[in-house]
């Protein structure tokens, strides 16, 4: 009895907690004393308000600011404020927006009693639309992969990210790795914003032999800081991508284009140099430098060629074999609305690119609705391009159905070029790891997370999955027209926004001998064997389909591995 008692005083004395009674300072502006021996700030937050600014003072400075939706009428969910590095006690500054007539009265918001401290944040998934195999964050907003490279076997991810809600808003880096692209662990916030401002979209490189001076084999990052203005900036690493220091000389290029942003940089062998290439408007800059600190204006292309529906974003410039692919990312102007992932091919010498086809024609990376911000890995191993896409649209990236946490990056996809009646298309393949994470004996049985081999196709094809509750996907091959398509207008969840509901459309640009899809809790990708088709779709059924029905063709169906 003596030696639970001590244990108990211990408990005690190690999660002591003295929070203070907030100060109502106007209807908008509160301040609320927190002190505590525990990590965390448990913020509660509710969606459908808006943001409230929040200063973290200690000793009288500022030493964080972000924003977060806390909770006026009830709260949704909470996430964690890690206030350890201040030894537990700050001020909290909070501004909202809004006025007592639309908000209510200050004192009588949800937050201050939902506003909790701990030493732990339960991540545990409580979401029935999180994916199985699909890389997701632990919790929070997710929206374009970012600085992807692979070194010594791992291979890194970083991604936007809001560590204070799960819709976009304080862009941060935050940082998961795998040794087979389809088992992530999630490694924290690796880049966060400062006074430039956020941290956008961006890329990282192996720094060889030095050339910047941050020491061999250090990892560069380039990314938007995204403040008053867009301004591009590096920070480096020099244990493989854990931790990051900033370049002290930051900004490293300036413009006065508003939308300026998304640098991707690469070690040119042919022409001995490095080159950046950056979404300007609707076209891309391309620079070059001998050390990733001084960079050169080589050029700029886009004015005239492929889509323009939209603002250029997230571009990638990729050598494959004797030609050239250019990536572009474009919001909105997507083939079914919103955003979508186009390209070009052609030649480039270090200084410009040049496109092979006509201005007029548009080409498609992928044919869903949500497929975006589709980027490749730097340093991929054996000659590799591998790249990996946001699944989703912003159209309704914020509304979708979950809340711990929003967003999915697709899977993985392998690269390379094929030619259909004279002209240059990219082959777009699930990489080798994807089916390498499925059992290679069919199982027969259709669950949440399958892989779905399609054989013997006939020129007119079809595949529906659904379940007990009416709600289904159907998907069809038209040989005689030479399209595969994908409906989920009654796949389930779709209310949610006015834009979700779609039929998606696809060339096939020849005859599809062989499909293969991945079914996931909320979502359906399909390729077809040569990698002519590619369509990734979001799906929300109120239960997960367990019917495979088919006509024309020959189904197998493998189970995920344990």
């Amino acid at each position: 009895m003596k030696r639970k008692l001590m244990t108990l005083a211990i408990c005690l004395f190690t999660s002591t907690t003295l929070m203070h009674a907030q100060s109502f300072l106007s209807q908008n502006h509160a301040i609320k004393r927190i002190m505590t021996t525990d990590k965390y700030i448990l913020l509660p937050v509710e969606e459908d308000e808006n943001n409230a600014h929040i200063r973290i003072i200690k000793d009288n400075q500022v030493v964080k600011e972000f924003n977060c939706k806390l909770s006026i009428n009830k709260t949704d969910y909470s996430v964690p404020l890690d206030i350890s590095k201040y030894s537990g006690d700050v001020l909290l500054d909070i501004q909202f927006t809004g006025d007592k007539r639309s908000i209510g009265l200050i004192n009588d918001f949800a937050c201050w009693k939902d506003i909790k401290v701990t030493n732990v944040f339960d991540t545990k998934n409580r979401e029935k639309f999180r994916p199985i195999y699909h890389h997701t964050p632990a919790y929070g907003w997710m929206n374009d992969p970012n600085g992807m490279f692979y070194k010594d076997g791992v291979w890194h991810l970083y991604y936007q990210y809001n560590p204070y809600g799960s819709q976009w808003e304080n862009m941060t880096w935050a940082h998961s790795t795998s040794t087979d692209l389809m088992h992530w662990e999630n490694q924290g916030e690796a880049i966060q914003p400062d006074a430039l401002g956020t941290i956008f979209s961006g890329s990282s490189v192996v720094d060889k032999e030095n050339s910047a001076g941050f020491g061999k084999d250090a990892v560069v990052a380039f990314y938007t800081s995204a403040g008053a203005a867009q301004t591009q900036s590096i920070a480096y690493s020099t244990d493989n991508g854990m931790t990051f220091k900033k370049y002290a000389n930051n900004p490293i290029i300036t413009s006065d284009v508003p939308d300026f942003r998304d640098p991707n940089v690469f070690w040119n062998d042919d022409v001995k140099q490095w080159n950046l290439i950056l979404a300007a408007g609707q076209q891309m800059n391309i620079y070059s430098s001998k050390n990733l600190k001084d960079w050169k204006y080589e050029s700029s292309f886009g004015e005239g060629y492929g889509n323009h529906g939209g603002v250029w974003e997230c571009p990638d410039l990729l050598k494959m074999g004797d030609k050239w692919v250019l990536i572009c990312n474009i919001n909105p102007g997507g083939p079914f609305g919103g955003s979508a992932t186009q390209y070009f091919i052609g030649t480039f010498d270090g200084h410009k690119f040049t496109c092979e086809s006509k201005p007029e024609i548009t080409k498609w990376m992928d044919y869903g609705k949500d497929h975006y911000a589709t980027v490749s890995f730097s340093n991929a191993p054996n000659g590799r391009i591998v790249v990996l896409p946001w699944m989703s649209n912003w159209q309704y990236a914020n509304q979708v159905p979950t809340q711990q946490f929003r967003s999915a990056n697709g899977l993985p996809r392998d690269v390379s070029l094929y030619n259909y009646n004279g002209e240059d298309y990219l082959s777009v393949k699930p990489s080798p790891e994807v089916l390498t994470a499925f059992e290679q004996k069919p199982s027969g049985r259709f669950q949440a997370a399958a892989y779905i081999e399609i054989t013997n196709i006939k020129s007119n094809a079809s595949i529906v999955l659904s379940n007990d509750k009416n709600e289904h996907v159907t998907m069809v091959y038209d040989g005689k027209n030479g399209t595969f398509s994908m409906d989920r207008t009654q796949s389930g969840l779709t209310d949610f926004h006015n834009d979700f509901k779609a039929k998606t459309i696809a060339p096939t640009n020849g005859v599809i001998k062989g499909m293969q899809i991945f079914v996931d809790r909320c979502s359906v990708e399909a390729f077809d064997i040569d990698g002519k088709v590619s369509m990734t779709n979001l799906v929300f059924p109120s239960k997960p389909y367990d019917k495979v029905i088919a006509k024309g063709c020959k189904v197998k169906i493998h189970a995920l591995k344990d």
